[in-house]
């Protein structure tokens, strides 16, 4: 029996964990505890961002390269279209291929500066669609894509966003992992949309733990996710008790996700923001348990030591 089905039986859930590259020591520190603490999961993959610009291509490769070498998970790089030529970004995957990096996660990404309109690089890759044909093209990577429940800002309609996102699976992608959302049935509906375009591959939700709640607002004003008024009172007064404001990000999240499974939803994506607290609570809601160490001898059987 494989440790993932020891770990969660014929019903299995299955999850997946998102960070980014740390900028120092500290934070890196942040990072490595916190992988430690979630390893025991089994998640499909973690994956690692890359900065809007490709700022921290380096940082997200060696990231990746040494979960790769020093756990026992599977990582996958965010590689992107924004400032680089199709032959650099294919020579990077080339070399994640060669270093036994078999899962990617392929994004058109966003412009450094967020206030200009996006434009392709010459000579570069223009959509997520045309980079994971391209990465397909270089060797079987699994590879994971981006998908808006809520549409995507710049996407002329919802029509024209879903078809996006049928050109990505239908390039050779394995599935989309959503953008976050708060309002499960906004997921439901696009679940829907997608099953009747014909999107075969699986919509995984992306859940984002609330660990700071005007952080959550930026997050989601920058990339059209509605935050319910509920979600506004039960946070409000709540800056400087970061207690509560854990106890109850920690129940909003569980209430999430378990309304997802209650309609069949059995993969999820966790947005970890490089911590791992509130995401390994959700996960134990969800039924996700490391397997249990066996006890020594003399606690089995009740001798001293």
């Amino acid at each position: 029996m494989s440790t993932a089905e020891a770990l969660t039986g014929p019903r299995s859930i299955r999850v997946s964990f998102e960070f980014f590259p740390p900028a120092d020591e500290a934070m890196a520190a942040m990072l490595w505890k916190s992988l430690e603490r979630l390893a025991p999961l089994a998640p499909s993959f973690v994956s690692v961002t890359y900065g809007a610009d490709g700022s921290t291509r380096e940082r997200t490769h060696d990231v990746v390269t040494r979960i790769q070498r020093e756990t026992p998970l599977t990582g996958a790089p965010h590689l992107t279209c924004i400032g680089a030529a199709r032959g650099e970004i294919l020579g990077i995957a080339r070399a994640y291929w060669e270093e036994g990096i078999r899962h990617l996660v392929a994004l058109r990404g966003d412009p450094p500066s967020r206030e200009a309109p996006y434009q392709p690089h010459p000579g570069g890759f223009a959509y997520a669609a045309d980079l994971v044909a391209g990465l397909k093209r270089v060797a079987p990577f699994d590879i994971s894509v981006a998908a808006y429940p809520e549409v995507h800002p710049e996407a002329r309609s919802a029509q024209a966003d879903l078809d996006n996102l049928k050109r990505k699976i239908d390039a050779g992608a394995s599935r989309a992992i959503t953008q976050f959302f708060f309002d499960s049935d906004i997921f439901l509906r696009f679940r829907d949309r997608c099953a009747a375009a014909g999107i075969a591959a699986p919509i995984v939700p992306g859940i984002l733990p609330i660990t700071r709640f005007p952080q959550v607002l930026r997050f989601a004003a920058r990339c059209g996710t509605a935050v319910p008024s509920w979600l506004h009172e039960r946070f409000a007064g709540l800056e400087a008790d970061d207690e509560t404001r854990r106890l109850l990000a920690a129940s909003v999240a569980i209430e999430q996700v378990e309304s997802l499974k209650r309609h069949g939803v059995r993969e999820f994506h966790f947005y970890t923001l490089n911590r791992s607290e509130l995401t390994y609570a959700i996960c134990h809601a969800l039924g996700l348990r490391p397997p249990a160490r066996p006890l020594p001898p003399a606690a089995r059987t009740g001798a001293p030591a």
